[in-house]
């Protein structure tokens, strides 16, 4: 699955990282931000299921 684009993790951790701490951002980064997007995303489907739902809601993350 490519829910995360992997060109634009360097942009974002480059704005947030207001004081310049980090100077690159390895590969493996954007690989165990897929598996917490996907667990996030499998919670919130559960939450959905749960409460009757069939669209899943930021209130379901």
């Amino acid at each position: 699955m490519a829910l995360i684009v992997k060109s634009n993790i360097k942009k974002v951790v480059k704005e947030l990282d207001k004081k310049n701490a980090v100077s690159s951002v390895a590969e493996e980064v954007g690989t165990a931000m897929e598996r917490k997007v996907e667990e996030m995303l499998t919670e919130a489907i559960k939450r959905a299921e749960a409460n009757g739902r069939r669209t899943l809601q930021a209130r379901d993350l």
